[in-house]
């Protein structure tokens, strides 16, 4: 994994949506994973500004995001398709028709997860995938003790995962306790898997999921895995790493790289 440590929030913001962005413009019509909560939310206002000042074209983009509350429709307010088109899709050129989120209302879940399987596939898998990260260590809805093989599936929600996002909801109890969520094994499958990560209370399973063993009771630890996962966190997210300075060595001196070419 690189792992690039930023000053703050924006700053690791401003990094991950100039990374998106500079791959959508590599390739026009790339299919992107996209995630929710709180994290990304400064990623996707930078991404709109460099829409509508910079004219990024989403317009051939297709996007799969990772997740979706069970039971909720997608016009719920607390659903993350509504979150999507609040907070991304409806501020650039999107095409509709290349949007894709979990249907949390519908009425055969499993069959409703081999189609969406099928989807990745059809669209030639997903290029550039973004990942958030919970506080014990899920990735997606994949809670502790997911296999790193599995693949799109309903998922029951952990204790402290209904805890932490109930402050989306008016109240706890109307946390749903069951979301359609990617499988490690699909998301691992990504090209490209960039993870972002902002705050002290996160400084804990960074830790372990950055420098510990790759385990299934923190299943962002599959990205040490992965052939070519980055990690942008922020100071305090970072602040309990033991080799932060060598991660900023390396961030700082990418460009020496040509220098050492053919010595």
């Amino acid at each position: 994994m690189e792992i690039i440590i930023t000053s703050g929030y924006d700053e690791m913001s401003r990094r991950c949506a100039r990374i998106i962005a500079d791959e959508i413009k590599k390739k026009y019509d790339i299919v992107l994973g996209l995630a929710t909560g709180g994290t990304p939310i400064g990623t996707y206002k930078e991404l709109i500004r460099l829409h509508k000042e910079d004219g990024l074209d989403f317009s051939k983009v297709k996007s799969f995001n990772l997740d979706e509350y069970i039971g909720l429709s997608p016009l719920h307010k607390d659903s993350y398709n509504f979150f999507m088109w609040e907070n991304l899709f409806k501020h650039v050129n999107i095409n509709p028709g290349n949007v894709y989120v979990p249907q949390g209302d519908t009425n055969d879940p499993e069959e409703f997860c081999r189609w969406y399987e099928e989807q990745i596939k059809k669209a030639g898998g997903i290029d550039l995938q973004l990942l958030g990260i919970g506080g014990d260590g899920h990735i997606a809805f994949n809670e502790p003790g997911s296999s790193f093989a599995s693949r799109t599936r309903v998922k029951a929600l952990d204790k402290q995962t209904i805890e932490d996002n109930a402050r989306f909801f008016e109240r706890e109890e109307d946390v749903p306790r069951f979301a359609i969520t990617m499988g490690i094994g699909t998301i691992m499958e990504a090209r490209k898997i960039l993870l972002i990560v902002n705050g002290e209370k996160k400084a804990d399973v960074c830790a372990r999921f950055i420098e510990g063993p790759v385990t299934s009771q923190i299943t962002a630890s599959a990205l040490q895995l992965h052939n070519h996962a980055t990690v942008i966190l922020d100071k305090a997210a970072a602040s309990k790493l033991a080799r932060t300075e060598y991660y900023n060595w390396v961030r700082d001196n990418k460009h020496l790289v040509k220098k050492w070419i053919g010595r």
